[in-house]
């Protein structure tokens, strides 16, 4: 049953989506107005109308939503790209997360939404207006019982120890691996997304430098094309999503 201050997700007749909070007023479209009045006390899937008449089904809000409502500043990872990561390290709920390069957290609302309340991410951030940034989106989502952001560089170490994964969105992750070695708790996960290969060889050769320490890495690219599915003909986009970055995994021993 929604409430006052919950967040719903307004589905108009085009499939056009607004991510509101219920409050007292009127939420205002090119399709109509609506009072939010009228939203307390319903289920979400039922629907609502505008003055103009028009019918907007309420849904409850999912991650993706809030990812891609979220106010962003610079460029974020992909849901493609998250999706890998929390596949190949196995992320899972109650997990303790290092992440640093936060950015505009899209990243963290992702993985906030599967550690759960009984998880925890660290996020280091060095620039102030990022980590603000970030912030503002972690409590806008709800996430914020669960996510910590300091001001600090992680190449100059990390203030945790047995962490599940650290992961990492940052020019040079080579920088970091040292500190990882003291950080991560056995069958932990190193994570590294890096948008060159040349980062990518840097830092196997760091972590060769230390394969005592660390499995073999892996390092994978996620592209992604939707099909186009038309009555006179079905066939691949002619855009896609491609290169965005290359994500390498090493396991703690």
């Amino acid at each position: 049953m929604i409430k006052q201050g919950d967040k719903v997700v307004l589905l108009d007749p085009r499939g056009k989506r607004y991510l509101i909070t219920v409050k007292e007023g009127e939420f205002h479209t090119d399709l109509g107005k609506i009072d939010l009045n009228e939203l307390l006390g319903r289920e979400f899937g039922t629907f609502v109308e505008s003055h103009k008449g028009y019918q907007f089904r309420v849904l409850k809000p999912r991650i993706i939503d809030y990812i891609d409502k979220m106010k962003r500043g610079p460029q974020i990872i992909h849901p493609k790209d998250a999706a890998q990561i929390v596949a190949f390290a196995g992320i899972s709920p109650g997990d303790v997360i290092v992440e640093a390069g936060v950015g505009s957290g899209a990243l963290t609302l992702f993985l906030a939404n599967i550690i759960g309340p009984q998880g925890k991410i660290i996020g280091y951030e060095v620039r102030e207006d990022f980590a603000k940034l970030a912030w503002r989106n972690i409590e806008w989502a709800g996430f914020a019982d669960r996510v910590e952001i300091k001001l600090k560089n992680i190449y100059d170490g990390i203030d945790e120890d047995n962490v599940d994964h650290i992961i990492l969105d940052l020019p040079q992750p080579e920088n970091v691996v040292e500190h990882a070695i003291k950080a991560l708790k056995p069958g932990g996960f190193f994570v590294a997304y890096t948008p060159c290969i040349n980062q990518v060889d840097r830092l196997y050769k760091k972590l060769g430098e230390h394969k005592a320490h660390f499995t073999k890495p892996k390092t994978i690219e996620c592209l992604v094309r939707e099909q186009e599915v038309k009555e006179e003909c079905i066939r691949p986009r002619t855009t896609m999503l491609a290169h965005t970055g290359y994500i390498t995994f090493a396991r703690k021993r």
